[in-house]
């Protein structure tokens, strides 16, 4: 019988997070596939967090997920977070476990066949991996489904369907397949780690500077919402 981690609950601006590691939040996936049931995990950063303080019906689907990671060094600035866990990274380091625990995994959603190339490069880096559906096929059984539609959408997509989906675990990635794929770089490794990965997206991304607006917004609620 799994044990179920005691973990840090904390909410910011109304948003529910786990304030958990990556391996933590691998240890939370491999118990809930070892005592079955559906469940599906939210990556909420501040510009999610943003968009739900808007949006009650999206705060309501963050708050329902079973578990809910801290995407982004920016939720540090309310005070109450310690780790960092980004979507992309647990979805690598989920795939990485899987090639060790015969999980099977599914990807949907992203552009011009990027669920493909990333399957394709997950495979390669861990052998052993067994990617049983690329792009937008629905009807094959998984234990982790990554869904790529984009803040909200892939997020109301789960909510609303998980229970018909032939998966076990469902999780939104957002732009992740880019990463992995290599369609678009990723910073490196010591801007990651002082926080400064948005920073990297914006030189080389310029077009996010109206995505990024968002942290100062959330930086703003914070200071005036403070509870």
């Amino acid at each position: 019988m799994f044990k179920a981690l005691k973990i840090m609950k904390v909410t910011i601006l109304g948003v529910n997070i786990d304030d958990v590691s990556i391996d933590q939040a691998i240890s939370i996936v491999a118990g809930w596939l070892q005592e079955g049931g559906k469940h599906y995990i939210v990556t909420p950063n501040p510009e999610f967090i943003v968009s739900a303080y808007g949006d009650p019906e999206f705060k309501k689907i963050l708050n329902k997920a079973d578990l809910a990671i801290p995407d982004g060094a920016g939720l540090k600035f309310s005070g109450k977070i310690k780790n960092t866990t980004t979507g992309v990274d647990l979805m690598e380091a989920l795939c990485q476990k899987a090639s060790k625990s015969g999980w099977k995994i599914r990807l949907i959603g992203g552009k011009d066949g990027v669920a493909g190339r990333t399957s394709e490069k997950l495979k390669e880096k861990y052998p052993g991996l067994e990617v049983v559906y690329a792009e937008n096929g629905l009807e094959v059984n998984s234990d982790l489904l990554f869904v790529a539609f984009g803040m909200g959408k892939q997020e109301k997509f789960i909510y609303e369907n998980l229970d018909k989906l032939p998966t076990k675990v469902a999780m939104g990635v957002g732009g992740a397949f880019d990463y992995i794929s290599g369609n678009v770089k990723r910073a490196p490794i010591w801007m990651r780690q002082l926080g400064l990965e948005w920073l990297f997206r914006l030189i080389i991304q310029p077009w996010r500077i109206k995505r990024q607006v968002n942290l100062f917004k959330f930086i703003f609620l914070i200071i005036f919402n403070p509870g």
